[in-house]
């Protein structure tokens, strides 16, 4: 009897111990890699800062990052990486195999810049200028698309010098038009996913950040579930019967008509999505229709923009705005054409909440507790959604403004005075590489 008591308590101690052991080591392990790494992108943050600077001087548009596409695939070879090239046409892949069994976790940068004339007084500001739908335009990085390539090549670096510490693959993943293509061209993420970049080898999890000029430097902002709206864009079209101006009952009047429509589409949002549960914005952006004061023409077209959070809200927006353009076209004796999407679609960016709460030790380990701050939900929208479509995936915001500034006078995204603090890249360069250390270490 007291040889059975004393194996039922080795067994029970056994049962309690020896996960608790293993979580100690985990932890130690963690710690362990956090200082490495905190050494290594100390060492490396210049390089990441003189990155930066060049893709910033040297922007290029979506679909046309053939340079940037270049000095990266150079780089990630450079590092003894394999490296393929032209997926979704400028897009770059490096791949780190540890030689361990274990996940394949991916880290993504997107590389575009956008049709804006820079009007920042750098050193290194950008003097380029290219076409973008016909039209001569200056092209600048005012989204902070060059600091996520060179903050993705630093952890690139980072990572390599920690081969020994990995256990499984890790793939860099560098994305171009995620500002949209050209007209008439397809690219981004979703064309990546189609010719299989999460493939071969197939990829457990993916993590993206985002540089964000109005956040102080030193945090990271996260939320579990949509973080970012889904983005669908639309078009309706007005048909009804010209007349000359001064007979309008000869007419059917696709502008009046269209007018009412409009009125109509504010309705979805105010009063069918209950607003309190998630946003949603439908909005009209472009209204074209006649050429002359004299004559009702015989046609309107209008273009917008639907944001949602939720997938049901979605769907829901979707019907009702055919419902809505269809039925008052009708009540006005004209036709509305609804084409939706119109060129492009973007999921929700939806941070999958289970992987969301295993990864927040690592955010506030690397960022500190403080600085590691819950994030509302931004109608924005990214299309690192179409990657966490196929995986699981995380996107978090990291910040790049000085914390001297007010953050009221912080420049927009998208805007010529766009501007971040780069101090705040080393910490995007020490998320990625503890995120991806991490999710081996426990995986």
């Amino acid at each position: 009897m007291v040889v059975t008591h004393n194996n039922n308590c080795g067994n029970t101690m056994k049962k309690i111990f020896f996960p608790f052991i293993f979580a100690l080591s985990l932890q130690g392990q963690a710690l362990a890699f956090e200082t490495q790494v905190e050494q290594l992108a100390n060492e490396v943050e210049a390089e990441v800062i003189k990155w930066r600077r060049h893709f910033h001087q040297y922007p290029e548009l979506s679909n046309r990052e053939f340079n940037t596409a270049k000095t990266i695939a150079q780089y990630l070879e450079s590092l003894g990486l394999e490296v393929q090239t032209g997926i979704a046409k400028t897009g770059v892949v490096g791949i780190l195999d540890s030689g361990k069994p274990g996940p394949v976790v991916a880290l993504r940068a997107d590389m575009d810049a956008l049709p804006i004339t820079e009007t920042v007084d750098l050193p290194f500001a950008s003097k380029v200028r290219s076409t973008h739908n016909g039209v001569d335009v200056g092209v600048m990085h005012a989204c902070g698309h060059d600091t996520h390539m060179a903050m993705l090549m630093g952890a690139a670096k980072v990572l390599t010098s920690m081969k020994d510490k990995l256990n499984g693959k890790v793939k860099f993943i560098f994305q171009p038009a995620e500002e949209g293509a050209p007209a008439g061209e397809k690219g981004g993420a979703e064309v990546m996913v189609k010719e299989g970049v999460l493939k071969s080898p197939d990829v457990d999890v993916i993590f993206g950040l985002h540089i964000s000029s109005a956040q102080d430097v030193g945090t990271v902002r996260y939320k579990e579930g949509g973080i970012m709206a889904a983005v669908d864009p639309y078009k309706i079209v007005v048909k009804g019967k010209q007349a000359h101006g001064a007979y309008p009952w000869k007419s059917v009047d696709p502008i009046v008509t269209a007018a009412q429509i409009i009125m109509g589409l504010q309705t979805i949002v105010s009063r069918e999505v209950k607003l309190i549960d998630s946003a949603a914005v439908v909005s009209v952006g472009m209204i074209q229709g006649g050429n002359r004061s004299n004559i009702i023409p015989s046609e309107v077209e209008m273009v917008g923009t639907i944001r949602t959070l939720n997938p049901h809200i979605r769907k829901h927006i979707h019907q009702s705005v055919h419902n809505k353009a269809s039925s008052i076209a009708k009540s006005m004796n004209a036709t509305a054409e609804v084409t939706l999407p119109l060129d492009y679609s973007y999921p929700i960016t939806y941070n999958e909440p289970s992987l969301m709460r295993k990864m927040m030790p690592v955010l506030e380990q690397t960022a500190g507790k403080e600085n590691t701050l819950l994030s509302k939900a931004v109608t924005g929208a990214e299309d690192f959604s179409f990657f966490q479509e196929q995986v699981p995936g995380l996107y978090l915001f990291v910040g790049g403004k000085a914390k001297d500034m007010p953050v009221e006078q912080a420049p927009g995204h998208h805007t010529p005075e766009f501007k971040i603090d780069e101090s705040g890249m080393k910490l995007g360069v020490k998320l990625l590489s503890n995120l991806t250390l991490n999710y081996m270490a426990n995986h």
